[in-house]
């Protein structure tokens, strides 16, 4: 299976300093936390740091990120369709999964808390980065000024 990055950009490149689009994902992000993720060539579950912001998914292997910290991997997530829970499907608590038009990425979540709140964060931003929605067209209903 070929992977979610893979999938999302279209080649077989590992992220690069050019695929964070001058995102400072060290400096106040949107959502941060430890998930376990499943491997992309040994299937293997490993515990890895992952930060959300500007509509790209970080992951680490290490919570202590810095300017001069190298992301494991990104995912654009405004390339993702969907974004949902997958207990089922893995037969595992707290999982969840991230799907693109040709592949998905599996993780599992520390409690059904954090699950639902990275579902939330990354659908949220699935939605505001998505390249069919602009801007403009987002309506944040806690400052909405026609109440």
């Amino acid at each position: 299976m070929a992977s979610l990055w893979r999938a999302v950009m279209g080649d077989n490149t590992t992220p690069s300093t050019d695929d964070y689009d001058g995102v400072e994902f060290w400096v106040n992000p949107e959502r941060t936390g430890w998930l376990t993720k499943q491997g992309e060539y040994i299937k293997t579950w490993r515990r890895r740091w992952f930060v959300l912001k500007q509509g790209k998914l970080f992951w680490f292997k290490e919570a202590n990120i810095n300017r001069g910290s190298k992301p494991r991997g990104v995912v654009p997530v405004a390339n993702c369709l969907t974004v949902k829970g997958a207990e089922d499907v893995l037969n595992k608590q707290f999982a969840f999964e991230l799907s693109t038009r040709s592949d998905t990425m599996y993780f599992i979540a520390d409690s059904e808390e954090k699950k639902e709140d990275w579902i939330n964060s990354i659908g949220r931003s699935i939605v505001q980065n998505s390249r069919s929605v602009t801007r403009d067209e987002i309506l944040d209903y806690d400052n909405d000024s026609r109440k």
